[in-house]
């Protein structure tokens, strides 16, 4: 089971990544044979965007993407678009990931589309109520921008435009109004964009 973490042997070989047009900008993606390793939105430049990747994946090789990819591709630039439409079930690479987050990422990619949940209301989901910390720190990790919609996270009381560093310059406010998300259709945006709502104290 835990051949596939830290073995930096393994799942640094055979990366792949390519630069692909959207509504917000050229974005990256990189990818194994297993899946998707990273989703990069775009900085504030291409160049930016390019050594965003290099950085952080020395070892992957501009190639033309296919299948799995090109899938995941589609849907990102529908969703950037503001196509209603819902990501699609696109295998993800999460070696290296530590268990804790893919358990995170997993809870967050059934979050519906226009919907918010805290990182207080993730951690009690997952039995760890006391793990908003780690909750917190797993979302500002995300590597899989849009596929795990952590966009869709938000901190109680606060309308952080804090993002993963994958994120580029594009904010989470930027992200939910692209999918329609509203205040009468969330609790959470509902309390966070009514400055007159009285305080609430995360537990």
């Amino acid at each position: 089971m835990g051949k596939d973490v830290h073995e930096w042997g393994v799942h640094m070989v055979g990366r792949s990544y390519t630069i692909f047009d959207t509504a917000i900008g050229r974005c990256g993606i990189v990818w194994s044979g297993a899946g998707i390793v990273a989703v990069q939105l775009p900085e504030a430049r291409e160049l930016d965007t390019r050594r965003r990747i290099f950085q952080v994946h020395p070892e992957a090789r501009e190639q033309r993407p296919s299948g799995n990819t090109e899938l995941a591709i589609e849907a990102i630039a529908a969703f950037l678009h503001g196509d209603a439409a819902d990501v699609p079930d696109i295998s993800l690479d999460m070696s290296g990931v530590p268990g804790f987050n893919r358990r995170v990422y997993d809870f967050t990619r059934a979050i519906p589309r226009g919907a918010t949940r805290t990182y207080g209301e993730i951690a009690k989901a997952l039995g760890a109520s006391g793990a908003l910390h780690s909750v917190a720190q797993a979302i500002g990790k995300n590597p899989f921008m849009i596929i795990v919609p952590c966009h869709r996270v938000l901190e109680v009381g606060n309308y952080a435009d804090r993002i993963s560093p994958y994120g580029g310059v594009i904010s989470k406010r930027r992200l939910l109004s692209l999918e329609g998300a509203h205040p009468v259709a969330s609790k959470t945006l509902f309390e966070v964009l009514l400055p007159v709502a009285p305080p609430r104290v995360q537990t």
